[in-house]
């Protein structure tokens, strides 16, 4: 349905722009384009102002309604979109790391084109480069945002390998309901480097553009920005399943049920992927991905002895997101369950049969060598001259 509308409008569009074309050439009427195209950037990380100025030639017009087609280059999706308003502004987003397009013309209808709408044969047109501030290659990557069980955000980034060692990275965000871009409220470090930003706490807009820009600066210079814009329902990453019950049913058929995740996801808008590991007899396993958009699944258990396991993860359907992650798996759940082996002897035990065994050992070689010593005394002499051997013990 999304690429049928997008011809829809592609086609429609090249309609209008031959009739406008047929018209003002069979008519004679020509147009001038508008005048003084200007593009500011008010510090919203992307998201530009547009402006422009009337046409010398019809400043005083009253005759026509004046109206204006914008045409800017969405980056994102990389084609032209289009707009016509009668104001002389428009912001739009745009990614700041590429060229900034944008073009405007002068449209007009009413007596003065005798009711037709013509538009200006020419356009004014701008394209702004992106800024070359920043130590070339040094600009941040695998630039991430997860939006865990709809509840918080966290976003991560990798270092640039070109970048200077002692860097310091900083992240900014913006979006419509803040006059100014804000920094992040709490880094997340790694190895003392700032690697991301914990939105924990922090209360950020569904479906609206968010904008995020992340420089910094190094002994050899500033750092060169990164510039990402997302919408956070589009990042969710579903919660754990923790409770999976598995049963079996009538037939020897398996019968398996859990509960979503519990937080703010509506669970009509959670696809599943099931995970069975099959154990034969033979200790052959096999293994299968079953998709589902239930919480419960019926499976045959194969008519034999052997050990089925489960586990299950979840990811937003389609049409509530345009895109997000699957959750971490649930912990398996098997039938049979598995018989828990009787506990290896560990450090401690060992540790205490070589204690018992060495005073075992002393007590034996002290009786021993009490019974040698009586011994020696019963065999000897009375001979007073006579040394004993254990002299020096006292009895």
């Amino acid at each position: 349905m999304a690429s049928r509308s997008k011809i829809t409008h592609h086609v429609t569009l090249m309609m209008l722009l031959i009739t406008w074309y047929e018209r003002s050439h069979c008519l004679g009427i020509t147009v001038d384009p508008p005048e003084d195209l200007a593009i500011s950037d008010p510090g919203h990380l992307g998201h530009l102002q547009i402006r422009w100025s009337p046409p010398a030639t019809l400043k005083n017009s009253t005759e026509c309604s004046k109206r204006y087609q914008l045409e800017y280059f969405d980056t994102y999706s990389n084609r032209w979109d289009a707009v016509r308003t009668t104001r002389t502004e428009y912001s739009a987003q745009f990614d700041l790391m590429k060229d900034v397009r944008v073009r405007v013309y002068t449209v007009l209808s009413g007596p003065c084109t005798n009711g037709t709408t013509i538009k200006s044969s020419g356009s004014a047109e701008l394209v702004q480069k992106p800024s070359t501030t920043g130590v070339t290659g040094t600009e941040v990557q695998g630039f991430v945002c997860v939006y865990h069980n709809r509840q918080y955000l966290k976003c991560n980034w990798k270092g640039n390998p070109k970048m200077p060692d002692k860097s310091r990275q900083n992240l900014y965000f913006w979006h419509k309901g803040l006059e100014k871009a804000d920094e992040c409220p709490k880094y997340v470090p790694s190895d003392s480097v700032r690697s991301g930003c914990d939105f924990t706490g922090k209360s950020l807009p569904e479906f609206s553009d968010i904008n995020f820009c992340v420089n910094g600066s190094s002994p050899g210079g500033p750092l060169t920005a990164a510039f990402i814009s997302l919408r956070i329902q589009d990042q969710v990453k579903p919660g754990t399943t923790e409770k999976v019950n598995l049963q079996r049913g009538p037939d020897q058929q398996l019968e398996m049920h859990w509960d979503g995740p519990v937080g703010k996801i509506p669970g009509k808008c959670l696809q599943w992927e099931v995970e069975h590991e099959h154990e034969g007899p033979d200790g052959k396993i096999a293994t299968q991905q079953i998709p589902t958009e239930t919480t419960s699944l019926t499976l045959s258990s194969g008519g034999d002895d052997g050990r089925n396991c489960f586990r299950v993860r979840s990811k937003l359907q389609k049409y509530c997101a345009v895109k997000g992650f699957w959750s971490e798996w649930s912990r398996p759940t098997c039938l049979p369950e598995k018989k828990e082996a009787a506990p290896e002897a560990g450090w401690e035990t060992v540790t205490v049969s070589v204690c018992i065994a060495v005073v075992v050992i002393a007590i034996m070689v002290l009786l021993l060598c009490v019974w040698a010593l009586r011994m020696s005394r019963q065999e000897r002499k009375p001979d007073s001259a006579r040394s004993s051997p254990c002299k020096s013990f006292r009895l």
